[in-house]
């Protein structure tokens, strides 16, 4: 498995506001693995906790053992399609199972469900999926663009010319989703690919940001503290309690420091494998 530590920094934060009294956000980094999972769960007292707490749990190991063995930028010969599809798709759709069993099994738990947005990064690329209403975002230069569209009422409407983006913001409905994780047998993830390019900066977020934040402001926060991850994830914390911190609030930022294209060919795995042989003797 490639090494994306030099290549990728990460950094996250979660806080439940200033309104909810427990936080049913719940998040994963791995910049060597070179993944990140963000979950905002739904349900009754605790159980949205169970259900985010679950998926980024069982999405982050899965991943991590399925790179171990599965180079991402490789194609599946059974599906056609990469094996990053075939990874982050199959653990979004077992964790999806391990929580629609929960939820049908366990009464404290009946309902439950949450939102999905994971990236994983791969040869110069970064495969998003999601489901929900959490987000990926990108700051590229002074373009900040979001990478994902919401499974959401209000986004079916906008859609539909029904309410202007505008209006968007003060709309009473503004966080029931269309889709979810752990609410029917098979989930139904979107999936993007993109090109990375470095100082490329993504920002993964619950709506607990989103809805509190105006998208330009975050652009602004991440733009001036972009070589500080750590703190520029504290001030959008911050920022969203400035406004009401009415929701918890979840944030992921990954940096691209630098290129990090797969190796190819059979010579760097001789090398890699002779250079192994000669360490462990």
């Amino acid at each position: 498995m490639q090494n994306l530590g030099r290549a990728l920094e990460m950094a996250c934060l979660s806080d439940s506001g200033l309104v909810r009294d427990h936080n049913e956000d719940a998040v994963s980094i791995d910049p060597e693995s070179g993944f990140a999972v963000l979950c905002d769960g739904l349900g009754g007292y605790n159980a949205g906790e169970v259900a985010s707490g679950m998926t980024v749990s069982l999405v982050a190991q899965g991943l991590r053992q399925g790179l171990q063995n599965l180079p991402p930028q490789q194609l599946d010969l059974t599906s056609g399609k990469l094996n990053a599809y075939r990874l982050l798709e199959q653990q979004i759709q077992i964790s999806n199972a391990a929580v629609y069993e929960a939820a049908q099994t366990q009464p404290q738990c009946a309902g439950m469900g949450t939102t999905i947005v994971a990236t994983l990064f791969f040869d110069n690329r970064v495969l998003i999926g999601h489901i929900g209403d959490s987000r990926c975002y990108r700051l590229r230069g002074d373009e900040f663009v979001s990478l994902t569209r919401d499974h959401s009422l209000l986004q079916e409407q906008i859609d539909l010319g029904l309410v202007s983006p505008e209006d968007a913001r003060n709309v009473d409905y503004k966080n029931l989703v269309t889709r979810a994780l752990g609410i029917e047998p098979e989930a139904e993830p979107d999936f993007g690919e993109y090109t990375v390019e470095p100082g490329d900066v993504y920002l993964l977020c619950s709506d607990g940001l989103n809805d509190m934040v105006e998208d330009h402001e975050i652009a602004d926060i991440i733009g001036a503290l972009r070589l500080d991850l750590a703190v520029a994830a504290q001030q959008l914390v911050h920022s969203a309690c400035d406004y009401g911190g009415r929701d918890n609030v979840s944030v992921i930022l990954i940096r691209v420091k630098e290129a990090f294209p797969a190796v190819q060919g059979w010579f760097p795995w001789l090398f890699s494998w002779f250079g192994g042989s000669r360490g462990d003797n």
